[in-house]
């Protein structure tokens, strides 16, 4: 990539990677299930004018996917960030959605991949379980589970979202969050009673997590990779993210008070490289797809 697309890299990363300490932030103050309702009213109010009808039959895929990424996938997200209690081991767990979401699309779509990625996928999945065993992981493991469940979601998302046609990048995050607020109002209503009504007592850095979450991670992060996407493949784009876990785990080291031990260490390496080894294996795949030709 050029040298201009590759600065527009490294503000998707300090972008996303920044949304796991400030939210953390916020979550001290307004719970899970309310501050990912808040993130989509913010995001909603400037997307609502880029929503598209979607094509004739795919309004069930649609209202899927939003409720598999919307509520399911940033709710538990928000669940797990603020029971883990660090900022390291959601960064990196959350990574897992790559070769999840490569396993969904060979059982739902018939997509092959070779015995490499298949090996990748094993020790991805396989640090997630050294991981599992570092003291800061322990001390609540529902946190770990939580998140895994988080990446799975948006693993099934992501694969529903490729049956859609004829809406972009910023009509999806909008219908998201159009469609999200409403079930997210109710879980909040039900699961953290009260929460609505001391909202007016929340302090400016509960509503900087929110605006941060909103406009930087989702509007700005998102935004310029969909721009990246329109550029260069996917598969090309990906790898570079694998820096967002990083400089969250930096960020937590440095801001959030994290000691992760060797065990979070060597299982975060492990994810990591079998994300990125799954990632590359994308872009050599795509790398030697013929041309298409133009009827």
């Amino acid at each position: 990539m050029p040298a201009r697309d590759l600065l527009l890299v490294m503000v998707v990363v300090v972008a996303w990677a920044g949304n796991f300490l400030t939210s953390a932030y916020a979550l001290r103050e307004v719970p899970p299930f309310l501050f990912t309702a808040l993130r989509f009213v913010a995001l909603g109010l400037p997307l609502v004018f880029f929503l598209r009808r979607p094509a004739p039959g795919q309004w069930g895929r649609l209202l899927a996917t939003c409720v598999c990424v919307g509520v399911l996938h940033f709710g538990l997200s928000f669940v797990a960030l603020k029971m883990a209690g660090d900022l390291s081991s959601p960064a990196i767990v959350i990574q897992s959605y790559i070769p999840m979401t490569t396993l969904l699309a060979w059982f739902a779509l018939g997509e092959r991949f070779a015995w490499r990625t298949g090996l990748a996928i094993t020790i991805s999945f396989g640090g997630v379980l050294v991981l599992g065993f570092d003291p800061l992981v322990l001390d609540d493991p529902l946190a770990l589970a939580m998140m895994l469940a988080a990446a799975l979601f948006l693993a099934i998302g992501t694969v529903l979202m490729k049956g859609l046609r004829g809406i972009d990048a910023f009509a999806m995050q909008g219908w998201t969050a159009v469609i999200a607020v409403l079930p997210l109002l109710a879980v909040s209503a039900w699961l953290e009673p009260g929460a609505i009504a001391a909202l007016p007592s929340a302090s400016w850095v509960a509503w900087v997590g929110v605006g941060y979450a909103a406009f930087v991670s989702s509007l700005l992060g998102h935004g310029l990779y969909y721009v990246l996407v329109q550029r260069h493949p996917v598969a090309q784009v990906t790898p570079w993210l694998l820096l967002v876990p990083v400089l969250a785990v930096g960020l937590g080291i440095a801001f959030w008070g994290d000691r992760p031990g060797p065990r979070l260490f060597i299982g975060g390496a492990m994810v990591l490289g079998g994300v990125l080894v799954v990632a590359l294996r994308a872009l050599q795949k795509s790398r030697t797809l013929p041309p298409a030709r133009d009827i």
